[in-house]
């Protein structure tokens, strides 16, 4: 009988059989960025309003559309995490990172909320990788940053990533070239959405995202801010691309990369797979020199990137098998305490091992075995002594109790 409950809309059950390709997602990040110096930071699942209006900006489509707000008892404005640069950069300041040798070398796993329209690899509740590096404007970190989110997509088997590369220039010297797109996009405004006009004034660059006809046809010959990047904004740029080279990291620049926040500044990334179809992001980030000085720090550079867990299990080509039990004890009823304690000491031994608990007949038992894959069965009988089964060759050996967990554990030879 099922429930007459479902998960709100555009939620779901990460149900056990999806459990395997996420782990492994996780496992292989925490691999990758803490042998690179990285170390996990968490942040709480909410955090003041202000600091995403603040710190992502008030006219992005996150703040003004997306972020899951209430008050709570006391009256505070609190919102649901919808990315975790600003939480991140919160924690780096409120606690006194900047004392740390910089860059502080940050990641992050966790749920964030956005209230977006539901669809493949797209939910309102959804997991992400993060890696942040914060204090260095060395182009070497933007470089290495990249490299880092490659060689994880490349680690997950995913061979059909593109990378799309661009500048923003920094928070001064995109300031003339912002005027010149904004009386751009004035001189056009009969072509373009209603929603792109109203942001003209506060967000010019977020036209580069529309997705409405007229507007992706005006911004099609739109300037943009690479052909505008000051002599120190191009001489970083030119450093990023020519380690990415030495790398062997392939790029495609794109001028028209802008990313959704506010924040960032010169180099911005993106990472795409076109099988994924519409929702083909699957991770990216950039710099974002100035967020620390907004939320009330120093001027301090940093970088990061953020990558879906979702979108990247839906990249990978193979499915991850399942945790299966090597050794599955089977009882009689005389034998099922007896069963229990070996399955604890062999378990204490460092082998995976499970037992029936549904008090199934022995033929029974064995059926479960081979549907849980066990590759071994202990089969405890009260008329004669334990025997060890091969469950793929049907070959049966006899061994006595007190050596099974000898016999059986991995450093046995």
């Amino acid at each position: 009988m099922s429930s007459s409950f479902k998960a709100p809309r555009g939620t779901f059950d990460a149900l056990p059989e999806k459990q395997p390709a996420r782990r492994l997602v996780e496992d292989t990040s925490r691999l990758l960025l803490e042998r690179a110096g990285y170390a996990r930071i968490e942040t709480p699942i909410f955090e003041e309003t202000s600091l995403f209006a603040r710190g992502v900006g008030e006219s992005t489509d996150i703040v003004s559309k997306q972020m899951f707000s209430f008050t709570d008892q006391g009256d505070r404005e609190l919102t649901l995490r919808p990315e975790g640069t600003a939480s991140v950069c919160r924690a780096y300041l409120e606690h006194g990172m900047q004392k740390w040798p910089q860059p502080a070398k940050l990641w992050y796993s966790g749920p964030f909320f956005r209230h977006e329209r539901p669809q493949a690899g797209r939910y309102r509740q959804f997991q992400q990788i993060g890696a942040e590096a914060i204090g260095s404007d060395s182009p070497l970190v933007d470089a290495e940053m990249i490299a880092l989110l490659a060689d994880l997509i490349s680690m997950l088997g995913i061979t059909d990533a593109r990378l799309r590369l661009g500048s923003l220039g920094s928070v001064d010297s995109r300031a003339a070239y912002l005027e010149e797109l904004r009386g751009y996009l004035r001189a056009n405004d009969s072509e373009l959405s209603e929603e792109v006009r109203g942001r003209i004034d506060s967000n010019p660059l977020r036209a580069f995202d529309a997705d409405h006809e007229g507007t992706a046809k005006v911004m099609a010959e739109a300037p943009t801010m690479l052909d505008r990047l000051d002599a120190a904004d191009a001489e970083h740029f030119e450093v990023v691309k020519g380690v990415l080279d030495d790398l062997g990291v392939t790029y495609e620049l794109d001028p028209s990369l802008v990313r959704g926040l506010d924040y960032y500044t010169r180099t911005v990334f993106e990472f795409t797979c076109d099988s994924l179809g519409a929702q083909s992001g699957v991770g990216g980030g950039g710099r974002y020199d100035g967020l620390i000085e907004q939320l009330g720090g120093r001027p301090t550079p940093a970088v990061g990137w953020a990558a879906g867990v979702e979108r990247l299990v839906l990249a990978m080509p193979n499915q991850v098998p399942e945790p299966r039990a090597e050794i599955f004890v089977v009882a009689d009823d005389e034998n099922r305490k007896r069963a229990l304690r070996l399955v604890v000491d062999l378990r204490r031994a460092g082998v995976s091992a499970d037992l029936d608990l549904a008090e199934r007949a022995t033929k029974g038992q064995m059926k479960q075995a081979d549907r849980v894959g066990a590759k071994s069965c202990v089969i405890l009988d009260s008329d004669r002594e334990p025997v060890v089964r091969d469950m793929e060759s049907g070959e049966q050996v006899s061994v006595a109790l007190s050596n099974l967990v000898e016999r059986l554990s991995p450093d046995a030879s």
